[in-house]
């Protein structure tokens, strides 16, 4: 793709928290990058592939930015954050204050005016660093919760550009968001985008009746009118906006192409040996994160195990649980409590060479993750809230054998596109969720396939570059932006 942007300027640009590369040391001393293992880089891979774009984003490393660079077409633009900075903005309001509280409150969430000012501070640099390497009119593509003002902090100074936003996680109802001090702040900075893009039409929905309930706006199906204010502040303009469901997805011909390697499936057959070759392998693959249901999920295997339901060395529960924001208190409480109840499950149930529970407390990579997936039986997908959870499309993706079967929560995203053809489950209910594992164990080989089959034809044709086609369709089809000469 080529530009037709002056030079340095780009006439499409992505800002998210993290730039898609991480800083690593080399034995010899020196540096390099290498790509981020995280979701929405590997989301955005294969979409960016071969495109001419910037990517505004934190480095990974307090103190001052390393210069602009390139990773292929890609112009990566990085904007610097202080320690403080990354412990008020990031660590503190970003994970602190709306993590929970868009997720249900299942912790409660801290309210500091120090991380609200950091946040605005924070946000207000990526919006700088947007406006200077956009091209006139182009396009911006603003992700998720930690760049909630942004969308609005660039309309103010850019009104020619086109601005997309999208929420990775879940957009709270109006009677959870209320409890923000800075609510009507973060909405008005939404509504600087020309788009929001949501997984859910629960969340779109719900972003609509904030704007109604605490700034007075109008909204109408997809569409929020807001009249605006004199009063100076971010998001002063009136506006029409659109918010609506485009659920993400997977790269799914990347990844079914590397299950199927025959390096992967033979480190499939390798880990299933290394279990003790039982009869059923159950898997949980998560994000160390009190939203995702471990400890309701060991719970249910507890039970499972006391009651005789399955027992080792026949069946065995593999859980990996990446590490996460362990500066966190609420996350370092939770390996706390979740390795303890690894180490009651198996001091009760574990005999010498059948470990009821492998706890595995470690990231890997993609293709490890392949491979347990291709070992898996049962997947456990059974978050307490979870935005989409992508780890879903994986599995189904990676059963190219057709076998398997998908347990998942139905307060995933994944759950609106799947729900007809995996083991739905209420996460909460320790009772149901024990009896549809035991279904998912012993429904017969031929219903767990058609089930797959379904699954893995819906990924396959709702994949990431479906959902990236959806998305900047809709922000090409909003109202077209004055250029700046227009606007002086």
């Amino acid at each position: 793709m080529t530009s037709s942007a002056p030079h340095g300027t780009y006439d499409f640009v992505i800002a998210a928290n993290r730039l898609p590369v991480d800083q690593q040391v080399q034995p010899d001393g020196s540096t390099a990058w290498k790509t981020s293992p995280g979701g929405l880089v590997t989301a955005m891979e294969s979409v960016m592939k071969g495109r001419e774009a910037a990517w505004v984003g934190w480095a990974g490393v307090a103190g001052e930015a390393p210069e602009p660079f390139d990773d292929d077409t890609l112009r990566l633009h990085p904007v610097p954050l202080s320690t403080e900075e990354h412990n008020e903005y990031y660590e503190g309001f970003s994970n602190d204050t709306l993590w929970p509280l868009y997720h249900d409150v299942i912790v409660p969430p801290t309210f500091h005016r120090t991380w609200w000012a950091a946040y605005r501070r924070v946000n207000e640099r990526f919006a700088e660093a947007v406006c200077e390497v956009a091209a006139e009119g182009a396009t911006v593509w603003i992700h998720d919760y930690q760049l909630q003002l942004v969308p609005a902090m660039v309309r103010d100074r850019r009104p020619d550009l086109r601005i997309g936003w999208f929420d990775h996680i879940p957009f709270p109802p109006v009677e959870l968001f209320a409890q923000l001090p800075w609510r009507a702040q973060i909405l008005r900075g939404l509504l600087g985008a020309d788009f929001l893009g949501f997984q859910r039409a629960d969340d779109a929905r719900n972003f609509a009746r904030s704007c109604r309930a605490v700034l007075g706006a109008t909204a109408k199906g997809e569409k929020v009118e807001w009249t605006g204010s004199d009063d100076g502040r971010i998001g002063a303009a009136p506006r029409t906006v659109r918010a609506a469901a485009v659920p993400i997805s997977i790269d799914a011909s990347g990844f079914r192409e590397l299950a199927d390697s025959p390096a992967v499936r033979e480190r499939a057959q390798a880990i299933r040996a290394s279990l003790g070759d039982p009869e059923v392998v159950l898997l949980g693959v998560d994000r160390l994160d009190y939203t995702k249901g471990i400890r309701h999920r060991l719970r249910a295997i507890g039970e499972l195990l006391e009651e005789g339901s399955i027992a080792p060395p026949q069946v065995t529960f593999v859980q990996v649980a990446t590490p996460s924001r362990e500066r966190v208190e609420a996350y370092r409480m939770l390996r706390e409590q979740i390795e303890g109840t690894v180490g009651r499950i198996n001091g009760d149930f574990s005999h010498l060479g059948d470990t009821a529970v492998h706890y595995l407390h470690q990231s890997y990579g993609r293709e490890e993750m392949a491979a347990l997936f291709q070992v898996a039986d049962v997947m456990l997908v059974t978050p307490l809230r979870d935005g989409m959870n992508l780890v879903a499309k994986e599995y189904v993706t990676a059963r190219h054998d057709g076998k398997g079967a998908l347990v998942l929560s139905e307060f995933t995203g994944a759950a609106e596109e799947m729900r007809n053809h995996v083991y739905l489950c209420n996460p909460h209910d320790i009772t149901g969720l024990k009896e549809t594992i035991l279904r998912a164990i012993n429904d017969s080989p031929e219903e767990k396939e058609r089930r797959m089959k379904a699954l893995r034809r819906r990924v396959r044709t709702h994949d990431v570059q479906a959902w990236a086609s959806a998305f900047l369709s809709a922000l090409a089809s909003a109202p077209e932006r004055p250029t700046r000469k227009e606007i002086r």
